[in-house]
């Protein structure tokens, strides 16, 4: 009987330790995110991110030996091993765990937002895309800026943030079609259809972007350019039963217009 209740007390006792690790893992990680987030929003409410003013990069303190940085790298790939198997919990454990041996690793920040980001967790990923450029007002960086916030619904702000990215990479096809779609979502159909044609002309097989921009057409009452945009989607996709659809009421309309004359 007495040894049932020590072994009893034993399990218990182990529960309850498990428990207070995990529920103090789960606060350690919110209070790391709201601490991030925190301080990224009053940068930019005083637009640090946006300003043409360059950024003082932080210099890494002398701290940082080569021992920390050998640990970093090492939780970084766990990391992106267990992104790999899918394994996002643990992933973001381990990413926040390098990021406690270092607060300036910003090649960990921006994976762990790239993380939340896939993951639909929108806000912590905006937080931590503005801590990164902070350090580094990258393309990149400001590109997936705009994409947590344009599916956030924030098209105006996502447009700023897009803006950026294309002025740090002008030949970028994808920085156009990303900047087109926020400026579409914001309202401005005809600038729009300026951006998403130019990437179109390197684009030219995605279809997602060629409905965009045959939509902008359309909405402009730009006809003779939304048919043809619709016959290259056409050509991609053959058996669209709403392109051919559209095509046969472009065709209809001109037809009539010739009667008419």
């Amino acid at each position: 009987m007495l040894y049932a209740i020590v072994l009893l007390g034993s399990f218990l006792g182990l529960s309850l330790m498990l428990c207070m690790r995990v529920l103090l893992r789960r606060r350690a990680t919110r209070m790391f995110v709201r601490g991030i987030r925190d301080r990224s929003q009053s940068a930019w409410a005083r637009n640090l991110c946006t300003d043409d003013v360059p950024v003082k990069r932080e210099q890494k303190s002398n701290r940082t030996t080569a021992r920390v940085i050998q640990e970093v790298r090492a939780l970084q790939r766990r990391a992106e091993k267990a992104v790999a198997q899918r394994r996002y919990d643990e992933a973001e454990r381990f990413f926040i765990s390098a990021l406690t041996v270092d607060p300036d690793a910003h090649e960990v920040q921006m994976d762990l937002a790239k993380l939340y980001l896939m993951l639909g967790r929108l806000q912590k990923a905006e937080a931590l895309f503005q801590e990164v450029l902070h350090a580094q007002d990258d393309a990149a960086s400001f590109g997936y800026l705009g994409q947590a916030l344009y599916e956030q619904g924030r098209f105006h702000e996502a447009q700023s943030a897009c803006a950026e990215a294309l002025k740090r990479d002008p030949t970028d096809p994808h920085r156009q079609y990303a900047l087109g779609r926020a400026t579409l979502a914001a309202g401005d159909h005809e600038v729009a259809a300026q951006l998403l044609e130019k990437a179109s002309a390197r684009l030219s097989r995605d279809t997602e972007l060629l409905r965009m921009l045959a939509g902008c057409y359309d909405q402009l009452g730009y006809c003779d350019h939304a048919e043809e945009t619709y016959r290259r989607i056409n050509r991609l996709e053959p058996y669209d039963e709403e392109i051919k659809e559209r095509l046969t009421r472009f065709h209809a309309a001109r037809v009539a217009v010739s009667s008419a004359a």
